[in-house]
C-alpha cells in the first residue's frame, strides 16, 4: 500500500496550478512582467512554450526560466508546429510534473493575470472539472472584442456546440482549465487534428471519454464570464483561419462519432489495460 499523505498534503497537491503558455515569435509583444504576475498565486508555476520561434522568443522565455527557476518552465520545440500542438505538449508536461490543474492562456495576456488568477480561485473552491472563460459583453464587464471577431465567433460557437452535441458559448476564449484527471492524460495523448479548432477537439475528447476513462458530464464543466478581456494587435487568428477553422469542424465531429462508438464497444468488452505513459507523439500537419 503507498504512503498515506495529510489531508492538507493532498489538498495542496490537488490545488497546484500548472498554466501553459504557448509562444510563436512572440519577442515585440511579450510582456514577461506582467507574465510573472500569475506567480503571485505561491500554488500557480508556469510552462512556456516556444514553438520553434524565429525571432528571440526563445532567449526571452529561457531568461525568465532562469529568473524563476522553480517556478517557470521553458519548454522549447525545434520547429514550429502550431498552438495545438505546443499546448499538447505544454500540458502533458504539466501532468507529469504533479499538476492538480492544469490550464493555458495567450502569450499577449488577452485575459489579463488578474483575471485568470480568479478563475483559478473559482475552480479550486468548486467541484467543477473544467472551468473556461467566456467573453460575454455584460453591463460592468471590460470586454473589448471588434465586431467582426464577435459575429465570427457567435458563428463558430454555434456549429461547435452541434459537433459538441452540448451547447457551450464561447470555446475560442483562450483562458481554459482542467483538473487533472484520467480523461485529460487521455484527451491529450494524441495530437489534435486541428491547429485553430483544438479546443472544440479537448472538449469532445473530455466530453466522449475513452475505453479507459469516464467522460465528463456537461454538469461538470463550468463557463464563467469574464470581467476584463482585449482583443490585443497582432493576435495570430485570421478570418481566413477562422474558416480553416470552420472546416475543421466537420472532421472533428467525425473523429469525435468514432471515439464514441470506441467507448461503447468497449462497455461491452472486459476492462482495458492500464494506459501508457504520455508521448509527445507524431505532429498533425
Amino acid at each position: 500500500m503507498g504512503a498515506v499523505r495529510a489531508p492538507a498534503v493532498e489538498e495542496a497537491m490537488s490545488n497546484r496550478t500548472i498554466l501553459v503558455i504557448p509562444c510563436y515569435n512572440e519577442a515585440r509583444r511579450l510582456d514577461v512582467a506582467a507574465v510573472a504576475t500569475l506567480l503571485e498565486d505561491d500554488a500557480v508555476d508556469l510552462i512556456v512554450v516556444d514553438d520553434g520561434s524565429t525571432d528571440e522568443t526563445h532567449d526571452i522565455l529561457e531568461g525568465f526560466a532562469r529568473s524563476w527557476p522553480r517556478r517557470v518552465r521553458a519548454l522549447p520545440l525545434a520547429e514550429n508546429q502550431g498552438k495545438a500542438e505546443a499546448v499538447r505538449r505544454g500540458m502533458i508536461a504539466a501532468i507529469e510534473a504533479g499538476a492538480g490543474i492544469v490550464g493555458y492562456l495567450d502569450a499577449d495576456l488577452a485575459t489579463p493575470a488578474p483575471e485568470m488568477l480568479r478563475l483559478i480561485a473559482l475552480l479550486r473552491g468548486s467541484d467543477a472539472q473544467v472551468l473556461v472563460g467566456a467573453r460575454v459583453g455584460l453591463l460592468g464587464h471590460d470586454i473589448e472584442r471588434s465586431p467582426l471577431r464577435h459575429y465570427l465567433g457567435r458563428v463558430f460557437a454555434t456549429l461547435a456546440s452541434i459537433a459538441l452535441d452540448m451547447r457551450v458559448y464561447d470555446t475560442q476564449c483562450g483562458a481554459k482549465l482542467f483538473r487533472a484527471s484520467d480523461a485529460l492524460v487521455d484527451a491529450v495523448r494524441e495530437p489534435f487534428l486541428s491547429r485553430w479548432a483544438f479546443d472544440v477537439e479537448l472538449f469532445g475528447r473530455l466530453f466522449s471519454g475513452s475505453p479507459t476513462a469516464a467522460p465528463i458530464p456537461a454538469a461538470g464543466v463550468w463557463e464563467e464570464p469574464l470581467h476584463t478581456w482585449r482583443d490585443v494587435k497582432g493576435s495570430k487568428l485570421s478570418p481566413r483561419q477562422m474558416a480553416r477553422a470552420l472546416t475543421d469542424l466537420a472532421r472533428i465531429a467525425r473523429d469525435l462519432a468514432d471515439r464514441r462508438a470506441q467507448r461503447g464497444l468497449a462497455a461491452d468488452r472486459a476492462p482495458a489495460a492500464p494506459a501508457h505513459d504520455l508521448e509527445p507523439a507524431r505532429v498533425s500537419r
